[in-house]
């Protein structure tokens, strides 16, 4: 039983590795270092978030906890495929679209000097 437990992990390990990737999700796996992450007026995630939280009305938020989202900044640095993957209700995930929406282009990601598109995940915890 310990062995079929084991094999499982590993294969459930091995599959996790080859589905992580970048760019337009196109099945290449960027493993060489070209990637340079893309920046959000300058600086990295953190200015993003300073941006959400200068735009974002706390007052929608129902409780305390953790709100999950993805989105891709694609290759022109728009904000793009936004998804809420865990909200703290409907107000509150409507808020954090409309901030997302309304975000000022990123400089895009590169990779091999050109621009591509790519998806982050990013939690905003609300205590």
């Amino acid at each position: 039983m310990k062995k079929i437990i084991f094999t499982i992990f590993i294969s459930l390990l091995a599959f996790n590795f080859s589905c992580a990737q970048f760019g337009d999700g196109g099945g290449e796996v960027y493993l060489n270092g070209d990637l340079i992450d893309a920046k959000f007026q300058g600086g990295g995630i953190d200015k993003f978030y300073d941006y959400i939280i200068e735009n974002f009305d706390v007052s929608t938020v129902e409780k305390k906890g953790q709100i999950i989202f993805t989105f891709n900044v694609n290759e022109l640095g728009e904000v793009k495929k936004i998804r809420i993957l865990r909200d703290l209700g409907t107000n509150s995930a409507i808020e954090l679209i409309r901030v997302l929406k309304k975000a000022p282009k990123w400089e895009p990601a590169k990779r091999g000097g050109k621009p591509i598109s790519i998806q982050l995940k990013m939690p905003l915890t609300f205590n």
